[in-house]
């Protein structure tokens, strides 16, 4: 359901079924999505939970996981009676964001970028980046893919390592 009402909101021509959709995913997913310009296969990882979406163009690709937020930065100069710092983020292609992530302000985020769980972004991130912390960057070690994968592994796997993961810490934290 979550799949066609960002299909709705996104793409639907009629007005309507648009506000209805975007209504039902605030709603059903606390996920509001307004884009000047999303392409049609960009994935949300947990239906978008907690994520507002206000971008000037989201690419092909790209895979917003849950509370991530795009949206502007703007400020205004009581000096100058101006806006300032006007405008959207744009995702370029095969961009990766993962939990919690914050995108702001007129800003491009390069294609094939990861930008790293809780980062706050407001200045460009060149392509084949891993964003991460406060405005921070480095170049992406090509070899890998962070978080996401269209091979995803099966969820036994991580189960599997979890339940290592605790039979390990209890072992080395029992009591003499």
């Amino acid at each position: 359901m979550f799949n066609k009402l960002v299909e709705i909101n996104c793409h639907s021509r009629n007005k309507f079924l648009q506000k209805i959709a975007g209504n039902l995913l605030e709603k059903l997913y606390c996920c509001e999505i307004n884009c000047a310009e999303m392409d049609k296969s960009v994935l949300f990882a947990h239906h978008g939970r907690g994520c507002t979406i206000v971008a000037s163009k989201i690419c092909e690709n790209v895979v917003i996981f849950q509370n991530v937020s795009i949206g502007a930065n703007l400020k205004y100069n009581k000096i100058s009676n101006e806006w300032e710092n006007v405008g959207n983020p744009i995702i370029a292609k095969n961009v990766i964001i993962a939990d919690g992530a914050k995108i702001l302000g007129p800003i491009v985020i390069g294609e094939n970028s990861v930008i790293g769980a809780g980062s706050i972004i407001t200045k460009d991130i060149p392509p084949n980046s891993v964003a991460f912390g406060v405005n921070k960057f480095k170049p992406k070690d090509m070899n890998y893919d962070f978080i996401f994968n269209s091979n995803m592994i099966h969820p036994s796997k991580i189960i599997e390592a979890n339940k290592n993961l605790v039979n390990e810490f209890n072992n080395q934290n029992k009591s003499v």
